[in-house]
């Protein structure tokens, strides 16, 4: 009788748990028994490491096999078990040595000729570990490039089971690793990012000067954009242009990003970093679990978790189900989503920029030509709820743009990178000013703190006060238009907010911003 273990990693929603998996050679009927809550793929590896074992050129125990995976509590799903099992099996068997791979972490899928095959969720797998004190990683070539973003971490890409057994001895594996293949070097799917072709520019919307500034304003302080105008005017091309005025990524927020979008399945194996806010546009027909995450045999991030650090843009808004659209106002507020099932309970990171854009009617013409009744406008637009509404800072109205109107704002448009400019240093002045805050930029301090900590000019106050005299300001808006008249003192270079810039605030939130 032997006994062997080695680690691996289980994924739940974006965070990984280690895993002792320990293989144990008994006595009995030959055969390999399988324990710790494994999934259907997990069960079914016993096939393939048995083919892998032997097809590399090693002996397969004629007896039975045990293989734990603990803590035997937590659901173990997925193909990434395979090589850390085949491991455990040849160290009890004695054909590597047992105590090296006892501090090796094994993280790869397995082919039936003995090939290792890249896995999704590489890098999350990995932080988990280094924070635990594991170094030593073994995984598929095509995930080295992932791995190797945790400084901490040594790993060793290897392409075979046969290469893992050599380097395992200490014997030179060079000569015995296949050559990569085009099925490796497209195991997994490319991002977005990395698409060929032009950057879109902010400079391409023409005729349309306020939704540019409200562009401005939510890129420099995180606030959510509605878009309201008819087909043609611009909204989805304005939409599209955000990111490119959006700061680029800190390190640890890159890696957060990244560390989504492994689980997901959408990075490049060979320069798989996020460093801009990601871009995220669902389909109408999006379902919940698309938008918010889930689904049924392993929990997945949905859109707004993609589009975490970045924009989450619903195009033709009123379109999307009323249950889907009310479900962003948790994320809105919290960012971050839970989802519950009754085998694990996961949580996705989820604080995005919110865009919806929608036409001011079914037909979708404007003025005189639409045929809309007033009853069928209402209905339409009333599909978007006001506790939904009012999580939107910003409110634009775009109209249908003339030629003359087109001529004579290419005088004063203004490219991406000098947008940009203005919004780095207005979140630099931001981040300054909530310096030993737990917040970062305006949008997401608390009304009540704003009120406290940073009060502005008394005749700005003012200016709230009568809007809540008539009532078309509520409490919970004063405190975003408050906010909002930050963002724009900051992108002013303005110590506090004036009556000026509430005044403005207080029009872009009520949608009257001309």
């Amino acid at each position: 009788m032997a006994l062997a273990r080695t680690r691996s990693v289980a994924l739940l929603g974006v965070e990984g748990y280690g895993i002792d998996v320990e293989a144990h050679i008994g006595t009995g009927k030959p055969g390999l028994t399988l324990v710790g809550l494994p999934d259907a793929a997990l069960r079914e590896a016993r096939d393939r490491i048995r083919a892998a074992i032997v097809n590399s050129g090693e002996h397969w125990p004629e007896t039975h096999i045990t293989v734990s995976l603990s803590p035997a509590s937590l659901p173990k799903r997925g193909s990434g078990f395979d090589l850390s099992i085949a491991v455990a099996i040849l160290a009890a068997s004695g054909v590597v040595p047992a105590a090296k791979v006892q501090k090796t972490v094994f993280l790869a899928e397995l082919s039936l000729d003995g090939r290792t095959r890249p896995i999704h969720g590489i890098l999350p797998m990995v932080l988990a570990e280094t924070v635990h004190g594991c170094r030593t990683f073994v995984v598929a070539r095509a995930n080295a490039a992932e791995a190797r973003l945790v400084g901490e971490a040594d790993v060793h890409a290897l392409g075979s089971l046969a290469g893992v057994v050599q380097w395992l001895r200490g014997e030179p594996v060079e000569a015995t690793e296949p050559a990569d293949t085009e099925e490796q070097a497209s195991a997994l799917p490319e991002s977005r990012e990395g698409t060929a072709g032009p950057r879109p520019d902010l400079a391409d919307v023409l005729g349309q000067p306020v939704a540019r500034k409200a562009a401005e304003i939510a890129a420099a302080g995180g606030h959510n954009l509605f878009l309201l105008g008819p087909p043609g005017s611009g909204k989805s091309l304005l939409a599209e242009r955000i990111p490119t005025i959006m700061p680029r990524l800190e390190r640890e927020e890159a890696l957060e990003v990244t560390a989504i979008h492994s689980v997901a399945g959408s990075l490049p194996p060979d320069k798989p970093l996020i460093t801009r806010p990601p871009f995220c546009a669902p389909h109408h027909t999006a379902t919940r679990a698309a938008i918010i995450g889930g689904g049924s045999s392993m929990l997945r991030p949905g859109a707004v978790s993609l589009a975490h650090r970045g924009l989450l843009f619903l195009d033709e808004a009123p379109e999307f189900a009323r249950g889907v659209l009310d479900c962003l106002r948790q994320p809105l507020e919290n960012g971050e989503v839970t989802v519950a099932r009754a085998a694990a309970t996961a949580r996705f990171p989820a604080r995005f920029l919110l865009v919806m854009a929608a036409n001011p009617c079914p037909c979708g013409t404007s003025g005189p030509r639409c045929v809309c009744p007033s009853a069928a406008r209402r209905r339409y637009l009333g599909r978007l709820s006001g506790p939904l509404l009012d999580r939107v800072d910003l409110k634009v109205e775009l109209h249908p743009v003339s030629r003359a109107e087109l001529l004579a704002d290419q005088a004063f448009v203004e490219s991406s990178a000098m947008v940009a400019e203005r919004v780095a240093q207005a979140r630099e002045r931001a981040a300054s000013r909530l310096q030993g805050t737990p917040w970062s930029c305006n949008a997401v301090v608390p009304g009540t703190e704003l009120r406290r900590r940073f009060p502005p000019q008394p005749e700005a106050l003012r200016v709230l006060g009568e809007a809540m005299d008539r009532g078309t300001l509520s409490a919970r808006g004063a405190d975003r238009v408050l906010k909002l008249a930050w963002t724009i003192a900051d992108l002013a270079d303005k110590d506090r907010p004036t009556a000026e810039e509430v005044g403005y605030a207080l029009a872009l939130w009520t949608g009257s911003a001309q």
